[in-house]
C-alpha cells in the first residue's frame, strides 16, 4: 500500500511538472531571431528576380523565393541619413525632436535600445552614418556589439585600410571621410569590404552560439555596398565584362533628360554589377552561417536597401552614375519612383509561404513596429509614431495602410540633379509637389508606373485635396522650414539644375 501512495505521488508530481512545463511554454515561446540586411544605393530592379538581365544575385533570388516580395517597398527618404534615421527610430527623419547637435538626437531610443531591454542580444555590422563622435554610435544606441558603425557615409576605398593615400581626413558637421572604419582598422591588403563584413557578423553568429545560446539575437548588417566608389574585386569585374561583350549590342541613347537631371538607361557597369555579386555572396554565406548553427529554422531574414539606385546627374555634370531603375522614374535623391521604391524580401520560415508577393505599400518607418510584432514583444507607439506594423500581410491578411504615405524633402543636388520635392502616396494616386517651383503633379502609379502622364490637369480637385492633406501632415509633424538664405541658395541652384550655365567668377553684369 505505502509503495502504491508513492508511486501515485510520482505521478502526480510528474504530471504537474508536465503541466506547468506546458504553460510556460505557452506563456513565453521561443522568440525568433532576426537578421536584417540593408544594402546601400541598391535599385529597385537591381536584383534578378527583380527583373535585372545583366546583373546576377542566384542567392538573393533563392531568398525572395522561398520568402514574401514586395513590389511597393518605399523609404521614408531618398537619401542615406534620412532613411537610415527613420528606419532606426520608426519617426519620418523629418521631426525637429531628431535632430542633435552631432547625429540622431542621443534622448532617441533606437530599434536596437527596443530588442535589447526586451532580452535579446544586439549586434550591428557596417554603415551607420547617423552621428559624428562615439556617443552616437550603434555601441551606445541600443547594440550591444559593433563593427564598422560609426561617422562615415562611404568609403574612399572598398578595399581596406578602406582609405585612399592621395586624399585627406576630412571632418563634417556630422560626419568624417577617408577614415577607416571603427573596429577594423586590423586587416589586410586585399580584403574587400562587403567580405570583412560577412566575415564580422559570422564571428558574432559563432560567439553567440557559444556565450549566449539562450537568447534571442537580432542582427543589423548594413552593407557600405553599392554606394560608390565604383570598387569591386578584378575577378568578379572580369567576369562581367565577359558577359557584357556576349550580350546583344543595344544601340539605345545611354540617357535621358528628365526636367533637371540626366537619367542612366542601361544596366551594363561591370564594376556595379560585381559589386551586387559580393552582396549576393555575403547573403549565402550567412544563410549558410545560420544553417551550420542551427538558428535556420528560427531565423527571420529582411533584406532591403535605404534608397533608390543611384541613376542621375545634374544637366551640366558629366558623373559616371551607378545602375538604371527603369521602367521607374530618375533614382537616388529623388521622390519620383526610382528614388525611394526599394526591393523588400521578408524571409520567415514556416509561417510565410514559399512565393508569396505583395503590393501593398510598405515603408521605411514600418520596421521598427513590423520587427517588434514579429518577435512578439510589447510595440512602443509613442517611439515609432510614423511606423505602422506589416506583420498582417506577412500572415496573409493584405489588409490597407490606416494612413497615407508622406515625403517631404527639401533639398537639391547638382551631384543627383534633383530639386527640393515633397510627395503624398493614397492607395494608388501619387500627388509630386516641387517646392520652390509652384509646380504639382498628378499620377496613378499602378497604371503608369514611369509617372510619365501627368492628370494634375485633369484632376484638379483630386490635386487640390491631396495638396492640403500634405501640408497638414507637414503642420503636425512641425517640419522646420528652411531659411529665406538657404531657399534663396536652392532657387539660384534650380537655374544650374534647369542647365543654366552659372556665369565665371570674373564676369561682370
Amino acid at each position: 500500500m505505502k509503495l502504491s501512495r508513492v508511486t501515485f505521488a510520482a505521478l502526480i508530481l510528474s504530471l504537474l511538472g508536465n503541466l506547468v512545463s506546458a504553460q510556460s511554454t505557452t506563456q513565453s515561446p521561443v522568440k525568433p531571431n532576426i537578421v536584417f540586411i540593408l544594402i546601400d544605393d541598391l535599385g529597385w530592379k537591381d536584383f534578378s528576380y527583380m527583373g535585372s538581365t545583366f546583373y546576377e544575385t542566384p542567392n538573393i533570388d533563392k531568398l525572395a523565393s522561398e520568402g514574401m516580395t514586395f513590389s511597393r517597398a518605399y523609404e521614408a527618404a531618398p537619401r542615406c541619413v534620412q532613411s537610415r534615421t527613420s528606419i532606426v527610430t520608426g519617426r519620418n527623419h523629418n521631426r525637429p525632436e531628431l535632430e542633435g547637435a552631432n547625429g540622431l538626437a542621443l534622448d532617441q531610443k533606437t530599434i536596437g535600445n527596443a530588442f535589447q531591454e526586451n532580452g535579446y542580444r544586439t549586434y550591428y555590422v557596417g554603415k551607420w552614418h547617423l552621428g559624428l563622435t562615439k556617443e552616437y554610435w550603434p555601441q551606445n544606441r541600443g547594440f550591444d556589439i559593433n563593427k564598422a558603425g560609426c561617422s562615415l557615409g562611404a568609403l574612399a576605398s572598398h578595399f581596406w585600410p578602406y582609405t585612399r593615400d592621395d586624399r585627406e581626413v576630412q571632418t563634417a558637421r556630422r560626419e568624417q571621410h577617408n577614415v577607416t572604419p571603427y573596429g577594423l582598422e586590423q586587416g589586410h591588403k586585399g580584403e574587400y569590404i562587403a567580405d570583412r563584413l560577412t566575415d564580422e557578423a559570422i564571428t558574432m553568429l559563432k560567439n553567440h552560439k557559444q556565450a549566449n545560446s539562450d537568447k534571442p539575437f537580432f542582427l543589423y548588417l548594413s552593407h557600405y555596398q553599392v554606394h560608390e566608389p565604383l570598387e569591386a574585386k578584378a575577378d568578379d569585374i572580369k567576369y562581367f565584362e565577359h558577359k557584357l561583350s556576349l550580350m546583344p549590342k543595344d544601340t539605345g541613347p545611354d540617357y535621358e533628360n528628365d526636367y533637371t537631371g540626366k537619367v542612366k538607361l542601361k544596366q551594363n557597369l561591370p564594376v556595379y554589377a560585381a559589386m551586387i555579386r559580393s552582396v549576393d555572396q555575403s547573403v549565402m554565406r550567412i544563410r549558410n552561417t545560420l544553417t551550420e548553427l542551427g538558428y535556420d529554422k528560427n531565423t527571420i531574414i529582411v533584406l532591403t536597401s535605404d534608397n533608390g539606385g543611384l541613376s542621375t546627374f545634374d544637366l551640366l555634370g558629366n558623373r559616371k552614375v551607378a545602375t538604371s531603375n527603369k521602367p521607374l522614374r530618375t533614382g537616388k535623391g529623388w521622390l519620383y519612383e526610382g528614388g525611394m521604391r526599394v526591393p523588400l524580401t521578408v524571409y520567415w520560415p514556416n509561417v510565410i509561404p514559399a512565393g508569396s508577393t505583395t503590393d501593398r505599400a510598405v515603408v521605411g518607418t514600418d520596421f521598427f513596429p513590423t520587427f517588434l510584432d514579429m518577435a512578439g514583444l510589447p510595440l512602443m507607439p509613442k517611439q515609432h509614431l510614423d511606423g505602422e506594423s506589416f506583420l498582417p500581410v506577412l500572415k496573409g491578411n493584405n489588409v490597407p495602410r490606416s494612413k497615407p504615405l508622406f515625403w517631404y524633402f527639401d533639398d537639391a543636388k547638382l551631384g543627383t540633379g534633383n530639386t527640393a520635392m515633397a510627395a503624398m502616396l493614397d492607395g494608388d494616386m501619387k500627388l509630386v509637389r516641387y517646392l520652390y517651383e509652384d509646380k504639382d503633379e498628378l499620377y496613378n502609379i499602378r497604371t503608369d508606373i514611369g509617372e510619365h502622364h501627368n492628370l494634375a490637369k485633369e484632376q484638379p480637385e483630386k490635386v487640390a485635396q491631396m495638396k492640403a492633406a500634405l501640408l497638414e501632415w507637414q503642420k503636425q509633424l512641425k517640419i522646420r522650414q528652411l531659411s529665406a538664405k538657404q531657399i534663396s541658395t536652392i532657387k539660384t541652384l534650380l537655374k544650374e539644375l534647369r542647365g543654366i550655365k552659372p556665369k565665371d567668377s570674373g564676369e561682370t553684369d
